[in-house]
């Protein structure tokens, strides 16, 4: 198991978050926390860059969709950035692929 690694910085579109290590059940509510902690506005675009994140359990899947309902709920955008090939496969079948914006590189 890896610990969970999250940093923050500001873009000119809005917070990016850089998520490393293990979303899973033991470590999820960290993000949960930092996503609900930030300053979000209409019209900006939180992106969370998963890069680095080496495993996603479903109590993780459960966290970026709250993510992006947070977003939402503030007037603003919300992306995936840098999916892993094993994370995109299960938002891709479990149709969640559909409802997030995913973007190929890294924010």
């Amino acid at each position: 198991m890896s610990p969970l690694n999250i940093t923050h910085h500001d873009a000119v579109t809005g917070p990016v978050l850089h998520v490393g290590g293990d979303l899973d059940y033991a470590q999820a509510t960290a993000l949960r926390e930092q996503v609900e902690s930030l300053a979000l506005s209409p019209g900006q675009n939180l992106t969370i860059d998963l890069s680095g994140l080496e495993y996603c359990d479903s109590t993780g899947l459960t966290v970026l969709l709250a993510a992006r309902q947070r977003a939402q709920t503030a007037g603003a955008d919300m992306a995936l950035a840098a999916v892993p090939a094993d994370t995109l496969r299960i938002l891709t079948i479990t149709g969640l692929g559909q409802i997030f914006t995913i973007r190929p590189g890294s924010a």
